[in-house]
């Protein structure tokens, strides 16, 4: 789950990392807040459409398992591996 959510947090902060490109091929100071302010919110917007447009797309295109997940289990003494069957 852990990894899932730094996944999108990772989405969301690509408009922020393409400005800051944006900065440094236009000269300008990327740590200087004058920069920023102007466009953060369009930044915020541009995180979230790419974050539901993520989530949208896997939603609809991902693979779909027609078997449910069985859990490791014991067997006759012996351990059976879990998987979606």
């Amino acid at each position: 789950m852990l990894r899932r959510v730094l996944e999108e947090f990772g989405l969301f902060l690509t408009p922020f990392g393409l400005f800051l490109v944006y900065l440094l091929l236009a000269g300008r100071n990327p740590l200087r807040r004058v920069h920023w302010d102007p466009h953060l919110f369009r930044l915020v917007l541009a995180g979230l459409a790419v974050v539901i447009g993520t989530l949208v797309y896997e939603g609809l295109f991902s693979e779909r398992r027609a078997g449910g997940y069985v859990p490791t289990h014991m067997e006759n003494g012996r351990l059976v591996p879990g998987g979606f069957r």
